[in-house]
């Protein structure tokens, strides 16, 4: 017998490819890859056993496993889950959606605003002070923030050197600047377990990869050893730029 297909079941396959894409992504991110192919392989023996094999003891174990394996993965990937709802709801026609609906302006970076995070980069990269600047964008940094201390100033060269030199107590964490405003300094940010990451990056350049690869931010890094400027965005390292291809790539977004 030949059945029919519609526009309706291509949509329905395309939409069930790209899900599928998504999480595969998002696993790969998270260093899960391992455990969304054990998920695939369990769904694949179940698909065999109870629909092609018709084995009905056997499929009705499945079954029940389906069910209590459900709820397993959402206590299991709960982090994942709320970074996946967290990225659908700052999309940026979802926010444009929720600022029309409120009536609320977004306090976006300016060009004026970058240069001086770039001009402070390009002196702490010649001087050789490290340093890890997180600019936030449509996905909010709350939970960042949280980690770190409160500045709540005015994005300033002087001020961004200042928490950086070594003596300063804020200057291992991450800065997170959002909304105009340097909000905290000394935060914690998720490092990154990719294995694919160069041997010579360090331990700052790791904590902006994960920060990356969970929000749509940009992290900024000065090495302590070397002085070169690199930044992490999407998932994806810019390393050894100038002071032109640091401010070409921080204005992309705005």
């Amino acid at each position: 017998m030949f059945f029919e297909f519609g526009i309706k079941d291509f949509i329905d396959i395309l939409l069930v490819a790209l899900l599928l894409y998504y999480t595969y992504k998002l696993m790969k991110a998270s260093g899960s890859i391992n455990v969304f192919t054990g998920i695939l392989v369990f769904i694949l023996i179940w698909l065999v056993v109870s629909q092609v094999l018709e084995m009905k003891l056997l499929g009705s174990i499945f079954d029940k496993l389906v069910n209590v394996g459900v709820l397993a993965l959402i206590i299991l990937f709960q982090d994942e889950i709320r970074r996946f709802l967290l990225t659908l709801g700052s999309h940026q026609h979802a926010s444009a959606l929720v600022r029309f609906l409120t009536g609320n302006k977004k306090d976006k970076l300016e060009h004026e605003d970058i240069m001086p995070i770039v001009m402070a980069c390009i002196g702490m990269g010649k001087q050789k002070v490290g340093a890890l600047i997180v600019m936030e964008h449509n996905m909010p940094l709350d939970d960042v923030v949280r980690t770190g201390d409160v500045i709540d100033a005015n994005v300033n060269q002087r001020l961004i050197e200042n928490i950086f030199f070594k003596n300063s107590p804020l200057h291992d964490g991450a800065m997170v600047i959002s909304k105009k405003r340097i909000e905290a300094a000394g935060c914690i940010l998720p490092v990154s377990h990719n294995l694919d990451i160069p041997k010579e990056l360090g331990l700052r350049h790791r904590a902006a990869m994960g920060i990356s690869q969970v929000s749509d931010a940009h992290a900024i890094i000065v090495s302590e050893e070397t002085g070169a400027i690199s930044v992490a965005y999407k998932g994806q390292f810019y390393l050894r730029l100038n002071a032109e291809e640091l401010e070409s790539l921080l204005t992309k977004e705005i």
